[in-house]
């Protein structure tokens, strides 16, 4: 999983924070990650195959964070063989926000993944795309409602939604057939003949 693209779910923790920064309000230090409840649940109970995507999804979604809470959602009857859904509630210093992240197991060993952050700011969002989004492509779905896409990164997108007095903002990384870059690699079977 490109790091670039996941730290970009957990880059919006800093996005307030680097906001009231540029206002000259100091925000706080980051502190020492809470345990990792997702990880944790999953590993329980008996997810194997994509808790390495899991692992790594979770990490980042609570890098800052002070706290955090989760909705857990399996197939009870396959936990290592159907899709997992989690939901998180974290808590930052400036910030509370809420995150999902799904897996899926697919037949050959890799995993469909997907993880959605979802924050209000304090801000317009055309401050937001400004400041964060630049280089991105834009998207118009309506006129409260715009998409924003890095065409190095078409993975991930930015959803920035209009809600006076802020801006609701949902970060949104999808890859499928995602195989751990640090598992050994196995040989590939000759062709059939």
């Amino acid at each position: 999983m490109n790091i670039r693209l996941l730290s970009s779910i957990a880059a919006a923790s800093s996005l307030a924070g680097g906001l009231a920064c540029a206002q000259g309000v100091l925000a706080p230090s980051p502190q020492a990650v809470p345990q990792d409840k997702l990880s944790i649940a999953a590993s329980s109970l008996g997810i194997k195959r994509c808790l390495p995507a899991i692992q790594r999804l979770s990490a980042l979604s609570l890098q800052g964070a002070r706290s955090h809470d989760l909705l857990l959602d399996w197939d009870r009857k396959r936990p290592d063989g159907g899709a997992t859904f989690a939901m998180l509630g974290i808590e930052y210093p400036n910030a509370g926000v809420a995150a999902s992240i799904t897996t899926l197991p697919e037949a050959d060993g890799s995993c469909t993944v997907a993880a959605e952050r979802i924050s209000v700011a304090p801000f317009t969002c055309a401050s937001i795309a400004q400041q964060e989004l630049s280089g991105y492509q834009m998207t118009k779905l309506l006129p409260i409602y715009s998409v924003y896409v890095d065409p190095k990164e078409p993975n991930s997108s930015v959803s920035l939604i209009d809600s006076p007095p802020g801006c609701l903002v949902i970060r949104r990384f999808v890859e499928y057939a995602w195989k751990n870059p640090a598992a050994p690699a196995t040989a590939t079977p000759p062709p059939k003949r």
